[in-house]
């Protein structure tokens, strides 16, 4: 029994307990009703069943000796030893009865299947039904007997050691929430001069950036109840189970406060009211929400820590003031931030003398403090693999590798056409970059296959961007058409593959971007022609004219890589013959065979990277 509560949790097991138990119950119910009446009335006998009419004929000729009545049937012996049964018609018990009397047979009347024991069978079915029900409700994780309460933890204090010396690359987040456990700690300081404790603090920000860790680091620091849910906990297959369980997630933590209640996800039960794809019950759970943050009754003392990764979806009523009174945006670390983030998830690590992590911040531009603890853990894994002792950094270099252009695929071998073609494609891709002034410097280029790449060239940012020009755009789209001009060149136009298919993708989006979105097409003007939230898209004479304007610029970045790679056709032979005798060329190395000086020494990061691929 231990076994089973603590495989399935006490809630499950406490409701296949209580359906096993009714279904005893009423089984020991059954029997004992089952006990009292004739068993071959049930479950048949051997004896053969006969008319009414024959066993009234039977009688009159003196051919039975004896008898018994049950429940309408009547079970008889005749003078030969034969066994015979026969149902008595309605309300003609009686009259069969004292004919058997008078025959002068042997009677016997067993005890009346009474009502009573009708209803406790009755009753029976029903709670085998319910147990049956209940039993299999449990198995799928529903629990009707508590549908309405809380599914919401409590956090004992302290969180497992994790505090704000355990957060990096948020300075400003941890600023607010520091003031919030001051709050909690020390109300009088802030109160004696009018002020009022925040109801609220929405988080939001990319996946990965730390929103969570920073509501577990707050439940370290303030000392006080921690409530934590998700918003689609509050949701469930019976009508008004999601109020039901807001009423009873802030009736917990009034009786705690002052408290924190932790929502992760808030998006799932906080989108906006009305939309297409909402129903009654989402807006009932939200409109619940909202009385509880803000309503008539007051909730002192209860702060509510949200954290989403799309707030835009959430209802204006719930973002308002008095509700979420702060809202802090966690974006991705910048250099510092991540230097800090790689120096808490590394301080485990046995690090190398030559691991500089100064060097592996400058080199994850646009990386989260998730992909940092990622990298960090694929790096240790590697040097364990490798039978290292510490970790190196050459193993941070695979693991950026790794996680940047996915593992490699030894097992893929390709025929040596297919490589020479690789490498061209990549080689033309390099070149027209190596040759843009606005593009990234290159980092690597190789021909080994990695994901579902047969290639790739990888550029690094020289630092953190936060707007793109005109020129740099135009860079990004000579660079991603390069390998199907190199193609072209070489292989000619019958010779090209389908290997260019996500460049020319990615070249599309960026083209398509620039016309309706950043205002770059002198036909079309500074104007915004598509608007996701007011349903609008382009339709008509215009479509076509963006189309116009899409393919236009696509030409003019093809016809730019082409100058680009019949200028220096000779160094893109030297770099398609390096790369099928190497396979992978690094910036040191690409720099020796075109001595060329701008060329990154570090790994470019996922999400600023072109990772432009066959």
């Amino acid at each position: 029994m231990r076994n089973v509560f603590k495989r399935w949790g006490r809630r499950r097991a406490s409701i296949v307990l209580i359906g096993l138990l009714l279904t005893a119950t009423a089984l020991a119910i059954g029997l004992t009703a089952h006990s009292s009446f004739n068993a071959r009335a049930w479950f048949g006998s051997p004896a053969e069943p006969i008319s009414y009419s024959e066993f009234r004929r039977l009688l009159s000729r003196g051919e039975i000796v004896s008898g018994s009545l049950n429940d309408r049937i009547l079970s008889l012996r005749t003078a030969s030893g034969r066994e015979v049964t026969s149902r008595v018609p309605q309300n003609g018990e009686p009259e069969a009865v004292e004919r058997l009397i008078a025959a002068g047979a042997e009677v016997s009347v067993a005890p009346e299947f009474s009502g009573a024991w009708q209803l406790l069978i009755n009753l029976f079915i029903a709670l085998l039904v319910v147990g049956i029900f209940l039993f299999f409700l449990a198995r799928n994780g529903v629990n009707p007997l508590a549908a309405g309460r809380s599914r919401a933890n409590k956090v004992k204090q302290p969180a497992k050691g994790v505090s704000f010396a355990d957060v990096a690359g948020n300075d400003e987040a941890k600023a607010d929430l520091s003031q919030l456990v001051q709050f909690l700690k020390d109300s009088q300081r802030f109160s004696k001069l009018g002020g009022r404790i925040p109801k609220g603090v929405l988080l939001s920000g990319p996946p990965g950036t730390g929103k969570t860790l920073l509501a577990r680091a707050v439940a370290g620091e303030a000392g006080v109840p921690f409530f934590t849910d998700a918003g689609p906990s509050f949701t469930e297959m019976f009508v008004g189970v999601g109020a039901a369980r807001v009423r009873d997630l802030f009736k917990r933590a009034k009786r705690e406060a002052p408290c924190i209640v932790f929502i992760d996800e808030i998006d799932a039960v906080g989108g906006e009211r009305g939309r297409s794809r909402s129903h009654g019950e989402d807006d009932k759970t939200l409109n619940q929400l909202l009385v509880e943050m803000d309503g008539f009754d007051p909730n002192a003392g209860v702060i509510v820590i949200a954290a989403t990764n799309r707030p835009e979806l959430l209802d204006s009523a719930l973002l308002r003031p008095g509700r979420f009174d702060r809202h802090v945006v966690i974006a991705a670390p910048d250099l510092s931030g991540r230097r800090a983030i790689l120096d808490v998830h590394t301080r485990t690590l046995k690090l190398a003398g030559n691991v500089d992590l100064a060097k592996l911040a400058r080199g994850t531009p646009g990386f989260s403090g998730a992909d940092l603890a990622n990298l960090a853990n694929e790096a240790a894994l590697l040097a364990a693999s490798s039978g290292l002792d510490v970790v190196d950094m050459a193993c941070f270099e695979q693991a950026k590798d790794k996680v940047l252009m996915g593992s490699e695929r030894a097992s893929l071998v390709l025929s040596e056409a297919e490589r020479r073609l690789t490498a061209y494609h990549e080689a033309g891709h390099a070149l027209v970059a190596l040759h843009s002034p606005e593009s990234d410097p290159v980092h690597k280029a190789t021909i080994v296959p990695r994901g579902r790449a047969l290639g790739m060239v990888v550029r690094l940012p020289e630092a953190d961007r936060f707007a793109l020009t005109r020129g740099k755009l135009e860079a990004e789209l000579a660079v991603a058409l390069g390998g199907r001009v190199a193609e072209e060149m070489v292989m000619g136009p019958a010779g090209t593959t389908t290997g260019a298919a996500a460049d020319i993708k990615h070249a599309t989006r960026i083209a398509r971007r620039m016309v309706v979105e950043w205002g770059m097409s002198e036909a079309l003007g500074p104007l915004a022609y598509v608007d996701a939230e007011a349903g609008i898209e382009p339709q008509g004479a215009t479509a076509r004219i963006i189309d116009e304007e899409i393919k236009r610029i696509l030409d003019h970045a093809k016809q730019h890589a082409r100058d680009i790679i019949e200028t220096h056709r000779h160094e893109l032979d030297a770099v398609a013959t390096a790369l099928l005798e190497q396979e992978t060329l690094t910036a040191s190395e690409l720099q020796a065979l075109l001595e060329l000086p701008r060329i990154a020494a570090t790994v470019a990061p996922r999400d600023q990277t072109q990772n432009i691929s066959t």
